[in-house]
């Protein structure tokens, strides 16, 4: 388990927030992070989708906070998770691109995370669903046959049920509080992201085994539920997953968490594998929109949300529940599967009117849905516009526990986060960055956004038709005002070589160290 050590040495951080927080209510929120996966920012009804109903989350929105200028920290997810759960940003810890299923876990045992917050102020924690930040010691020597240590318990959850990475990615089977859940003794696992085993079928190879999804790039090693994947995997047996199922799975143990903790403060880590591939939705909800597997992935997550709104609410919760509902990165419509997803966007556009998508340095990478609910401390509906990063939500979480933040842990968020998620009552950050898959940097203050000259291909090279924003030349962008250009259009960088220069400087100072004091860019 957790040995903080003497590196984290308490200090008076987050009082005045805490304060701020608690005199809203009697008694500490519970509090609810459901994290979607690759959802646009055009996805959802309350933001502008007409294709797909999603009556759940814009419920959630239309009582709530609607943020529209919030950025997920990566356009890819796992160090967008990274920065969520430690409050650093990722480009400062090794291993935090993507991640194989058989990565070693990411985040130290001995880094203080979103989870040891609350834990430290008595709530019961819990992990449900998509993990993609590592598990055991070693990549790729874990028995997965075995308790897999290090596991979520060393990073302050209580309970946990988990997929590794994705399910695009083999181990295909849940891990329960460090162990695989259902295991059958009669097929043992083994993982390799190397070699397959021997006479195992691939989709590769064995084409005439997909019988769920084929894949349109990649994807194409082990064949598991009739769906290929990335990586080679043997055995499983009974504990395999149904893609079909996962949704109800993690939903219906997220309920129980619900169920059995109602009597004390609790979070819950929600982290949906919708809407990443391979999407495969349960038949109840295949038809329900006229946008294919896609669609009707974002009708189910949305079933998902009203499941856990509809059980807060059972057991009278919900008045004083932070429900927080995000995505990891942006859209991808075509990412390895041929499940006809571009073919039927039928006039719906996941960007949401955003340049890139996914992987991208654009707008559409990382400004995502971000939605605040919370009966008892937001009392009346906003859309704020103002710059919100998901690297605050450590300290954030501080103010809401009204805990203190050890000394070191989370070195890129801000103190003063808190009330600006939950309340909206001040000018948010005033600047936010993100990173792209090739580790390009951007940097908004609001009114400018600055994007670092980089190498690499105008397009995703690997089958997304995405722009990446990567260009030999510096890349600077009006935001706001009345000559704003939030597609990001026109390249000013020529005729504000100052801002350019300030924006640089920044970011370079920024990838060496925290900066802890808040910077306008003039």
């Amino acid at each position: 388990m957790k040995n903080r050590g003497s590196c984290f040495l308490p200090i008076l951080l987050v009082a005045p927030l805490a304060s701020c927080v608690q005199s809203h209510v009697e008694q500490k929120p519970n509090v609810v992070f459901i994290y979607a996966d690759d959802l646009g920012f055009g996805d959802l009804g309350c933001y502008g989708a007409q294709n797909v109903k999603t009556p759940n989350v814009d419920s959630l929105a239309a009582s709530g906070l609607q943020f529209t200028n919030a950025h997920s920290v990566a356009s890819t997810s796992t160090p967008s998770r990274y920065a969520l759960l430690t409050g650093e940003y990722p480009w400062r810890k090794k291993g935090t691109d993507v991640a194989a299923g058989d990565a070693a876990m990411i985040i130290a045992p001995n880094q203080y995370t979103v989870a040891d917050v609350f834990k430290s102020a008595g709530y019961a924690t819990a992990a449900f669903g998509k993990w993609h930040l590592g598990l055991g010691a070693e990549t790729g020597r874990q028995n997965w046959n075995e308790p897999l240590e290090p596991a979520l318990a060393d990073l302050g959850f209580d309970y946990s049920y988990i997929m590794a990475a994705t399910a695009d990615r083999v181990p295909c089977v849940f891990i329960e509080n460090g162990r695989v859940a259902n295991y059958d003794a009669s097929a043992p696992i083994q993982v390799s992201y190397r070699t397959n085993f021997e006479g195992e079928p691939t989709g590769r190879d064995n084409p005439e085994l997909l019988y769920n999804l084929k894949h349109s790039h990649g994807h194409d090693m082990s064949i598991v539920n009739g769906i290929g994947r990335i990586g080679y995997m043997k055995g499983g047996g009974t504990a395999l997953w149904q893609d079909e199922n996962i949704a109800d799975s993690i939903t219906a143990r997220a309920v129980r968490f619900i169920a059995e903790n109602k009597q004390q403060p609790f979070f819950i880590y929600f982290a949906t594998n919708d809407v990443h591939v391979p999407r495969f939705p349960h038949e109840r909800f295949r038809g329900v929109t006229n946008m294919g597997h896609r669609g009707d992935a974002i009708a189910q997550f949305d079933w998902s949300v009203g499941e856990i709104v509809n059980a807060l609410r059972r057991y009278g919760l919900l008045e004083n529940t932070i429900v927080i509902l995000t995505s990891d990165n942006g859209p991808v419509v075509d990412d390895g599967y041929a499940d006809m997803a571009r073919e039927l966007l039928n006039g719906h556009d996941p960007m949401g009117g955003l340049r890139g998508g996914k992987y991208s340095c654009y707008e559409a990478g990382t400004r995502v849905p971000f939605i605040v609910h919370w009966p008892k401390g937001i009392k009346k509906h906003k859309k704020p516009s103002s710059l919100l990063s998901q690297i605050d939500f450590m300290a954030v979480a501080s103010a809401i526990a009204d805990v203190e933040l050890p000394s070191g842990a989370a070195p890129d968020a801000h103190r003063d986060a808190a009330e600006h998620w939950l309340h909206a009552v001040d000018k948010g950050r005033a600047y936010a960055v993100g990173m792209a898959s090739n580790h390009t940097l951007w940097l908004s203050d609001g009114t400018w956004k600055y994007i670092q000259p980089s190498n690499g291909p105008a397009m995703v090279p690997w089958g997304p038709k995405i722009e990446t924003g990567y260009n030999v030349n510096p890349q600077l962008y009006k935001m706001s005002g009345d000559d704003a250009n939030v597609c990001e259009v026109e390249n000013l960088a020529h005729g504000n070589p100052e801002t350019v220069r300030q924006m640089e400087a920044f970011l370079n100072e920024l990838r060496k160290k925290p900066q802890q004091q808040e910077t306008v860019f003039k």
